[in-house]
């Protein structure tokens, strides 16, 4: 097993191990445990009473963070003709159609979110095995499919993000930056957890909520009251 580095030994001398600690209180304990020298991405890790391997308990879903990501995100737009200029004016760092797609399939993929207009997805589809696996394939359900580029950039610009279950039934998400206050941690925490209920499969038996931690890019988690996430 990987031993633990002197920084992460000592953040975690501060977190007991197995006391679940109130949302604000571990909001509170994960900025103590930053201890790199950039500002470490907070993350939130949800273990969910679903089983993913059914269709019916699949949870996934978007949703804007109030305090944002702390994260600069670029996002690239597949559109033509007049929709070029709405997604330029509405912020787009890259717009094109088929050039977009060539330049893909050679390897560039310096971007973050990609929303696509319906009338080009015939063209993006070309692109599933490469951008489906990164999480990168503009769909529907998480609105990077859509006719009203602007709202769907500016969205995404504001702090949106999109949320999925894996295959161990946990929901992995960042809720800000160790530099964002304890407010504005707990506010996106608060905002995504809410989300998350929402996105609740009628499928789904039992505890839904099953354990809640949050943690720095570099530190320990911190365990929160499941039954205590959501206000």
């Amino acid at each position: 097993m990987p031993k633990h580095g002197k920084r992460y030994r000592e953040a975690a001398r501060i977190v007991e191990k197995q006391k679940l600690y109130e949302p604000g209180e571990a909001v509170a304990l994960v900025k103590k445990t930053a201890s790199a020298k950039f500002d470490e991405t907070v993350e939130a890790s949800i273990k969910l009473g679903v089983d993913p391997r059914h269709a019916d308990q699949q949870v996934r879903g978007t949703v804007v963070l109030p305090g944002g990501t702390g994260k600069t995100r670029r996002v690239l737009v597949f559109a033509k003709g007049d929709k070029v200029r709405e997604a330029e004016e509405a912020g787009a760092d890259l717009v094109g159609a088929e050039e977009l797609v060539e330049k893909i399939q050679g390897g560039w993929l310096d971007f973050d979110v990609a929303i696509a207009t319906p009338d080009m997805m015939g063209v993006v589809g070309k692109l599933g095995r490469i951008l489906g696996p990164r999480g990168l394939m503009p769909n529907p359900k998480a609105g990077t499919v859509t006719m009203d580029l602007a709202r769907a950039i500016k969205e995404v610009k504001a702090g949106k993000i999109e949320f999925r279950v894996d295959k161990t039934a946990i929901v992995h998400a960042p809720i800000g930056k160790a530099s964002f206050s304890e407010d504005k941690l707990a506010e996106n925490l608060q905002t995504l957890m809410e989300a998350l209920v929402r996105a609740k499969p009628a499928a789904a038996k039992g505890q839904y909520l099953k354990s809640v931690s949050v943690a720095t890019t570099m530190g320990p988690g911190v365990k929160i009251n499941p039954l205590r996430a959501v206000k």
